[in-house]
């Protein structure tokens, strides 16, 4: 066992005492750095649990966003965090992801692009591969449910606009939202993302089913095709 496993709290470097920080000053008064410090717990010889939450944090250029992308393996890369360590701050932050979720279904009606955009965004922003959802709405605009109709690769996914009106029919949904994410960044729809956007609008008229946005999700940024009129 590491020398600096056997240190208590009190004997920590003041720079290393982010329990005591929470407790003195609350929550809001740490760092990410510090807050990481905390799952990772201790630190290794001459180096504190708050320098090794600091070297985590530069894999990602201090972005919260992409350290939540990280793999295990991705965070066992800096020295001082192993396995466990790095189960224990995925956990967290798919906790925070979670929470973050739970809020956002807890309102429900869909008002808007930027509503729509903050429901999907939730389950596919750590993504690295595309994934096309779709949200059943009913009169209110309220979700009725949310559906997964694939994924595919980096670039692309295929999609079957009969199980989306299937869906959307079981349901009596009046109408629905699609999205898909672009793992890229790349806000731009592409030609088939046009294409297949009018290939549903079309199918789901026929029942009566009105189709009000579709959304492209890159990242904390968002196409909305209804904002863009050229739905």
């Amino acid at each position: 066992m590491e020398e600096s496993k056997n240190l208590k709290i009190k004997d920590w470097a003041p720079e290393d005492r982010p329990r005591e920080k929470l407790l003195t000053k609350g929550i809001k008064s740490l760092s990410d750095a510090e807050l990481l410090a905390i799952l990772i717990r201790t630190g290794k010889k001459n180096e504190s649990a708050v320098e090794i939450a600091r070297k985590t944090l530069s894999l990602v250029k201090n972005n919260l966003n992409e350290l939540g992308k990280l793999s295990v393996k991705d965070m066992e890369k800096v020295k001082g965090i192993g396995e466990a360590k790095a189960i224990t701050m995925i956990a967290a932050l798919e906790l925070g992801r979670r929470r973050k979720l739970s809020e956002i279904q807890q309102k429900q009606k869909i008002s808007g692009s930027r509503d729509a955009f903050e429901y999907v965004q939730s389950f596919v922003e750590d993504l690295s591969y595309e994934e096309f959802w779709v949200l059943y709405l009913n009169r209110s605009h309220r979700v009725i449910d949310q559906v997964k109709i694939s994924q595919g690769g980096v670039s692309g996914t295929v999609i079957d606009v009969r199980i989306i009106l299937k869906h959307a029919i079981e349901k009596l949904a009046s109408s629905i939202i699609i999205s898909h994410n672009h793992p890229s960044g790349n806000l731009e729809p592409s030609t088939s993302d046009i294409q297949i956007t009018k290939k549903i609008k079309q199918a789901a008229d026929f029942h009566d089913i009105q189709v009000l946005d579709h959304i492209i999700i890159g990242g904390q940024h968002y196409y909305s095709f209804a904002d863009e009129r050229i739905l």
